[in-house]
């Protein structure tokens, strides 16, 4: 079976049987398609300096990013991310339309790409597949019915894992896969309702993820515009649309022959000729099909294409608008922003406050002391010891909690004392360095105040 849509008449969900059409578009599709799938599954397993390529793990809160590991301390870079990533969205969708949905979106790659493939190797073109599902259940049928989906219940098992892994970590994974089931209870029921999940989506829900789940298609109905380039049918050259006949006025209708290929080939069922829908996804495949069409007529190529509204009504360029330029400059911006704060990033910081309420204790000897609480964060991804110390001399720590070692990821508190010789204190007010050390390596200093008596 194919994908399903509602029948507002009927409320029976209708399955589409989307024609496949080998077009320049659609191969370019797949070349993409293949590479993003060797990223996917290949990706846990990429290392950088000894970090994944790309580690999402919120049940530890470990994230890691092109090998760069960052914690929940560093939630303000995520908030800064999401708002570049929502710039850029709001950007490329004004610019674009919903092209991402039809190039690099997961679920259409798989969907179309892998999921679709292999069904139509087993069941045939979409006639083949119509008559397949209108048919009895013979032996042919529950034997290719029966070897796709236990192909897609496999293929989603694989996802399902690979999945897991971007979240878990491929070290957690071999561990559930090689480990006695009882030893990884959770884990092992966590790919289970993956491959369910994912084995629903594939097999049954299919492109209602895209014209009734996912809201960027709504959220394209919002922000596109005149100048917005997406995959459109030029309804000034097609139409009025009519059948080729040797015995009409071919001069008086438009390029559109009326053939319908443009729908047939569609994953989501609808009719490109009735203008800009949120249920395209800008796949092209129409295109493909529209292109072979006029090939075959010897008429120009991109009767349905990527224009614009005013590149069709009015013949103009496609054109960088004020709005677009203001969006380009916001997401400059902010990525700039977000560089710096990751390039400034250290892998340990500390943050170093007098004690509340207090002023200064005198201590045996002649020091005058000053209590400081410190909470110091190692955003590493390796234990480290680490003791405090001052850039002056003068100046002397005595610990009442003691730092000591730090996890990586981990937050320690630590209380101490910073004393100094009464006789050497000119100043009720001195300001003085603390560094954090690791080892000999310096990997923070933070400056903080001292109070002491004025000496006459």
């Amino acid at each position: 079976m194919d994908t399903v849509v509602s029948d507002a008449r009927t409320e029976k969900r209708q399955w589409l049987y989307p024609s496949l059409r080998k077009g320049k578009l659609y191969k370019w599709r797949s070349a993409i398609s293949y590479v993003y799938l060797l990223f996917f599954f290949a990706g846990p397993f990429l290392k950088i300096g000894g970090q994944p390529l790309l580690l999402l793990n919120f049940i530890e809160r470990r994230f890691v990013i092109l090998g760069q590991v960052f914690w929940p301390q560093d939630i303000f870079l995520f908030v800064i991310a999401t708002l570049v990533f929502v710039v850029f969205v709001t950007l490329f969708t004004i610019t674009f339309g919903r092209v991402f949905c039809g190039w690099i979106c997961p679920q259409t790659i798989f969907m179309e790409m892998v999921f679709r493939k292999i069904e139509i190797w087993i069941e045939g073109d979409a006639n083949k597949r119509r008559k397949l599902d209108a048919g009895g259940w013979t032996n042919e049928k529950i034997l290719k019915k029966g070897a796709k989906h236990f192909i897609f219940i496999l293929l989603s098992f694989l996802i399902a894992n690979t999945f897991l892994a971007y979240v878990i970590g491929s070290e957690s994974l071999m561990q559930i896969i090689t480990q006695p089931v009882a030893a990884h209870v959770v884990g092992f029921i966590s790919i289970w309702v993956f491959t369910a999940v994912f084995y629903m989506v594939y097999s049954q829900v299919r492109e209602l993820v895209c014209t009734v789940i996912c809201p960027y298609g709504r959220l394209q109905g919002v922000l596109i515009d005149k100048d917005t380039v997406v995959v459109a049918y030029n309804d000034v050259r097609g139409e009025p649309r009519g059948k080729l006949r040797k015995d009409t006025n071919q001069s008086l209708k438009g390029d559109c022959v009326d053939c319908d290929l443009c729908v047939a080939v569609c994953p989501t069922g609808i009719d490109i000729r009735k203008g800009t829908q949120l249920e395209c996804i800008n796949c092209t495949a129409c295109i493909d099909a529209c292109n072979h069409v006029m090939e075959k007529i010897n008429k120009p190529l991109n009767l349905v294409g990527y224009y614009s509204e005013n590149m069709i009504k009015n013949n103009q360029k496609p054109a960088f608008t004020w709005r677009m330029a203001g969006y380009s400059a916001i997401m400059v911006l902010l990525i700039g922003v977000l560089s710096y704060f990751i390039f400034s990033r250290k892998d340990m910081d500390i943050t170093v406050m007098r004690g509340a309420g207090m002023l200064y204790q005198e201590q045996p000897g002649g020091y005058i002391s000053n209590i400081y609480n410190a909470e110091i964060i190692n955003k590493s991804n390796v234990t480290r010891s680490i003791t405090i110390s001052t850039t002056d001399p003068a100046f002397k720590i005595k610990y009442i909690q003691p730092p000591g070692t730090i996890e990586k990821g981990g937050a320690v508190k630590v209380v101490f004392f910073v004393m100094m010789s009464a006789s050497a204190i000119h100043s009720p007010k001195t300001t003085i360095k603390l560094q954090l050390l690791s080892g000999d390596k310096v990997m923070d200093t933070q400056s903080t105040s001292f109070i002491g008596p004025i000496n006459n």
